[in-house]
């Protein structure tokens, strides 16, 4: 999967995604972001969301909720992705802090 910037000098987010066939392009929160099929067919599943949306070359999909979008390449696919958002990232749980004092219940104390 390689990604192009596209030409376009419109001030939202806009970049092409070529798809070879079987791949799976994901996009973690998909309210207010667009996917235009530019070439070949696609799938868009949505998490929680039964309906099946394939484009053909032309059309596009807009995501309306806060939800996962998948892409998936019914053959090699190029789409054009409009105002996606960085991922944010998951902070790491903090690691779970022991008091050195419950070695006492087991005969051990903190050096």
């Amino acid at each position: 999967m390689s990604t192009y910037p596209s030409s376009s000098s419109a001030p939202s987010s806009r970049f092409d995604v070529s798809l070879p066939h079987r791949a799976v392009f994901s996009v973690p929160d998909g309210a207010g972001v667009g996917i235009e099929c530019r070439s070949g067919s696609v799938w868009v599943t949505l998490d929680r969301d039964t309906r099946d949306i394939v484009l053909a070359p032309g059309e596009r999909f807009e995501g309306t909720e806060h939800r996962r979008v998948l892409v998936s390449a019914l053959q090699s696919s190029c789409i054009t992705v409009t105002d996606a958002q960085p991922a944010a990232m998951p902070l790491p749980a903090p690691a779970r802090q022991r008091s050195p004092w419950r070695l006492l219940s087991h005969g051990l104390s903190p050096a």
